[in-house]
């Protein structure tokens, strides 16, 4: 589907209103001079917790215990994740290192 100018446009503006308005509301929920709720409070320490969870189902929903490999490129990996965020305390490079050692599993050992 072509967008005409007219409607890239309208598509531009929504995005960047959106992104504004996103950005610019916290501070205006919640300014400096007012206390910030305890339910937020409670939300930023355990809402990080929950999409890390989350995400680790989401990854290993297809995983299949029952047929070849038997889930143990996964397993691998996840145990690597863990193991070098551990040892390095390091998000970035334990997702990115999980991320090469899963895939050179799947490439080259387990195809």
């Amino acid at each position: 589907m072509i967008l005409s100018a007219q409607q890239a446009l309208v598509i531009i503006a929504a995005v960047c209103i959106g992104t504004i308005l996103t950005r610019a509301l916290p501070f205006i929920l919640f300014p400096d001079q007012n206390a910030t709720p305890p339910y937020i409070v409670y939300l930023g320490k355990v809402l990080p917790f929950a999409a890390i969870g989350l995400l680790v189902i989401y990854c290993l929903r297809n995983v299949s215990l029952l047929s070849a490999p038997y889930g143990l490129p996964e397993a691998i990996a996840v145990l690597f994740v863990i193991a070098l965020h551990l040892w390095k305390n390091n998000s970035l490079l334990s997702i990115g290192g999980g991320t090469v050692l899963y895939m050179l599993l799947v490439q080259t050992v387990f195809n």
